[in-house]
């Protein structure tokens, strides 16, 4: 079961990454560029705010379960 938690861990550090690049590649960046008022306040609530903590969140859970912070002793 431990290790079933650490390559969880792992796949949870990817999908921090993963999700990272998309909201700055696709739902970042384009919008900041578009022109448009509504998009640019999207843009910057989705790259200041809500990337910082979903990644965050994703990969901090992913390390500790890589550490064994989780496991069994």
């Amino acid at each position: 079961m431990n290790t079933i938690k650490k390559y969880s861990g792992l796949l949870w550090v990817a999908i921090g990454i993963t999700v990272g690049y998309f909201n700055i590649v696709v739902m970042g960046i384009p919008k900041l560029q578009s022109g448009k008022q509504e998009d640019l306040v999207f843009a910057i609530i989705n790259l200041c705010i809500l990337t910082p903590i979903i990644v965050g969140g994703l990969v901090t859970f992913g390390y500790y379960a890589l550490s064994g912070d989780y496991s069994n002793k």
